[in-house]
């Protein structure tokens, strides 16, 4: 296998693998606080919330992320956003920003099925115990119930984030330069058909490794302090 391209487009995987890293980050945040917003409102007896709730799931859920992905560059790209400068990132906000909101929505409505599952997962002893204490339903959700949903369901997110970083591949289709668009650029420039993409998914295999060994790390912190 030839990698000699590495020595003068190895710049291309790193910039890539940044900028993959910001929108996962950013995906990871934003598409949890939708998910457990979600969740919350999915046990509410407000039915219009709730109705509104489970059509955006059932939207994300049942259409091709590509698919959104498209549709959210077609409808905010004329919006005339601005390229900044982060540090060694040049980042177009007209094809970044869809990307990143089609991600989290998409995100959130599945971690919101999870945080619900990990929600009626916990006893309901819990709940009544601390209503008999005279706690306030919102912060007995908010301390008594999601801290132990959280520490239920984190190998399911832990899944569910290492997706979010596969799934920013798919930003390539609208122009987003990230790790796997850098890598077909690669092949592109360089007429090697195989080795960039290779080395791309090596990129990729690590940035996965590291979020499932801080995964681990989160749920055997938690594991100990249940012993």
């Amino acid at each position: 296998m030839d990698f000699s391209f590495l020595s003068k487009y190895w710049a291309y995987f790193n910039y890539g693998v940044l900028v993959t890293i910001m929108i996962s980050a950013c995906v990871v945040f934003f598409g949890t606080i939708i998910g457990v917003l979600v969740a919350l409102i999915k046990r509410s007896n407000i039915k219009f919330l709730n109705w509104l709730v489970s059509f955006y799931v059932w939207i994300f859920r049942g259409t091709p992320m590509v698919v959104q992905i498209m549709i959210s560059f077609v409808v905010l790209h004329f919006a005339n956003m601005p390229i900044v400068k982060f540090g060694v990132l040049d980042l177009d906000f007209s094809r970044l920003l869809p990307g990143i909101i089609v991600l989290s929505l998409n995100s959130g409505a599945y971690i919101s099925e999870i945080v619900r599952a990990g929600i009626e997962a916990v006893p309901k002893g819990q709940l009544e115990a601390a209503y008999s204490l005279g706690i306030k339903p919102a912060n007995a959700m908010r301390y008594v119930i999601l801290p132990q949903a959280f520490k239920n369901i984190l190998p399911a997110l832990g899944n569910e984030f290492i997706t979010i970083i596969k799934d920013s591949s798919l930003l390539q289709t609208i122009g987003v330069m990230e790790l796997w668009n850098g890598a077909q650029s690669v092949v592109t420039a360089t007429y090697l058909p195989l080795t960039p993409l290779l080395f791309g998914a090596f990129y990729y295999l690590m940035v996965t490794t590291l979020m499932s060994a801080l995964v681990k790390s989160l749920e055997n912190r938690f594991g100990k302090g249940d012993s």
